[in-house]
């Protein structure tokens, strides 16, 4: 592993999920269950990470707020906190549950949803292992809180839930804070916007409300309304400005993507977040030349979601009309170039090569993607339904369909049903995602935080993406451990001191040492 400090920026990254969330079930019920019906999705959201931490024999843990500053945008200004919108608000405690898991990530509930957010890791195919230890446990957490109350608690890998309201799946890329930001909405945007073709997760339902017949690739491209901004749930931008690195802010900026589709295919997300770490260190490498710049980048994402066909035009602003598929091959060959100046790893050229094969595909005909695309296998399953029962795209059994295919429970779920038949390739065995269910990935410093909370977590009092916060003994007052840096505190810097350090004290004396 390479020293801390030498991995390029862009190459620490993170997931998080928010889940749809419903109770279902009827028939007669208790009091209690009375009393169900009327509880908000935020509560049923927190009886789940509660279920889940009564599984894990794990009480849930304080967030410290110390560094968090969702106010400052990266144009180089704060919003006053009397303008902000409530939901901006992420540095206040809510009361509600929240987990730092002995992997090092974090279970919480955000914006009345069961969020997700993975760990540090370091490489594409490492966000995939702990993006599906999410879906593992978020389903034996549903299943365990449905069976604490009674009545049956379903969540979702989606983005909306048809009627107007959309709840995110972001990536987070650590980036330079020397790459200027112009640079990055200049040269991010188009990737963007285009990659749709590659990451999109499918719907049933065109606009914000589905006031549409018909089938489009994203699940998020309708709810986008602006360029860049700081808002992530009303006019939502293509490029977020939060900067809350979860860093040192000397050295480095977050790139917080709202745009992402929530995957079922394990394939689309390591594409997802493989293709856009490269692009990113191409983009604090120095970029490249003839950027495609779009005419109106918000209602090109629309133009590209709305044609399954793949043949849609979208305006640049020298006047000329190209496919997503061609800005996708422009990013890529940009990406190539780059790689030969800077050279490229195994793991980078392996992403490489799945971008070009699955371009390939798409332009020869999209149905090849089906075994790694969740779009085209969605669209797959849906044609099948139309045709065997004579279903317009507006019949509410479609829709019935695309929700099921989100359904994160195995035995319910349409997409697991379709990796049980080998129709959809796997890159995570059910084995490792278990396992990365309660272990952290070893080169970063996730590392740190996910064996404090294994070894001393009743020392630890709160934790957070830079610090973990501990109270010695009932005697002392908490000590606060700064960890600034993503890839320090990894098994490799500090595992040998875990081995020594029979509690947390003695752990803080031999780092102090």
């Amino acid at each position: 592993m390479s020293a801390p400090g030498t991995v390029p920026s862009s190459t620490v990254l993170g997931l998080e999920t928010e889940y749809g969330i419903l109770l279902a079930g009827q028939g007669p019920v208790s009091a209690l269950q009375e009393r169900l019906d009327d509880l908000h999705p935020m509560h049923l959201s927190n009886a789940v990470i509660r279920a889940y931490a009564q599984l894990v024999t794990q009480r849930p843990t304080g967030w410290d707020f110390e560094t968090e500053s969702p106010l400052a945008d990266a144009r180089g200004f704060s919003r006053p906190r009397g303008e902000a919108l409530a939901d901006q608000l992420t540095d206040v405690d809510s009361g509600l549950a929240n987990m730092v898991l002995t992997n090092g990530a974090r279970l919480y509930v955000d914006h009345a949803h069961p969020e997700w957010a993975t760990p540090e890791v370091t490489n594409a195919l490492d966000a995939v292992r702990w993006d599906r230890a999410g879906d593992l446990a978020m389903s034996m957490a549903a299943r365990a809180a449905s069976q604490v109350l009674g009545r049956d608690i379903r969540l979702y890998k989606n983005n909306t839930d048809g009627k107007g309201a959309s709840y995110g799946t972001h990536e987070n890329y650590l980036l330079l804070r020397s790459t200027p930001f112009h640079r990055v909405v200049v040269q991010f945007t188009p990737f963007l916007v285009s990659r749709s073709v590659l990451v999109g997760a499918g719907r049933v339902g065109i606009g914000q409300h589905s006031d549409r017949a018909g089938f489009q690739l994203t699940q998020r491209a309708d709810f986008f309304e602006a360029e860049v901004g700081l808002e992530t749930t009303v006019n939502r931008p293509i490029i977020n400005t939060r900067d809350e690195p979860h860093a040192d802010a000397r050295l480095h900026r977050r790139l917080h993507v709202i745009t992402g589709d929530a995957n079922q295919c394990e394939y689309a997300t390591w594409l997802k977040v493989g293709t856009a770490s490269l692009v990113l260190r191409m983009i604090e490498g120095g970029g490249w030349q003839d950027v495609p710049r779009l005419a109106d980048p918000v209602q090109a994402m629309g133009q590209v979601s709305h044609d399954p066909t793949l043949r849609a035009t979208v305006a640049l602003q020298d006047g000329r009309r190209v496919t997503a598929l061609d800005l996708q091959e422009q990013v890529l060959a940009a990406v190539r170039e780059h790689l030969v100046r800077e050279g490229a790893s195994a793991a980078d050229t392996e992403v490489v090569e799945g971008w070009q094969e699955v371009l390939d595909d798409l332009r020869a005909d999209p149905a090849r993607c089906a075994d790694r695309l969740d779009w085209v296998a969605k669209q797959g399953l849906l044609e099948r339904y139309r045709e065997r029962d004579g279903l317009s795209w507006d019949s509410p059994k479609l829709a019935l369909v695309d929700l099921q295919y989100a359904d994160i429970d195995p035995a319910r779920s349409l997409h697991r049903a379709l990796e049980a038949r080998g129709r959809v390739r796997r890159l995570v065995s059910e084995e490792d995602a278990d396992l990365a269910r309660s272990e952290p990935p070893e080169d970063t410093r996730a590392w740190f935080r996910g064996r404090c909370m294994s070894r001393f977590a009743e020392q630890v009092v709160a934790a957070s993406w830079d610090s973990v916060i501990f109270q010695l003994d009932s005697q002392r007052s908490w000590v606060r451990l700064p960890t600034p840096d993503p890839l320090r505190g990894t098994r490799a810097h500090v595992g040998e001191l875990f081995d020594r350090a029979g509690d947390a004290a003695e752990l803080l004396a031999l780092l102090e040492g």
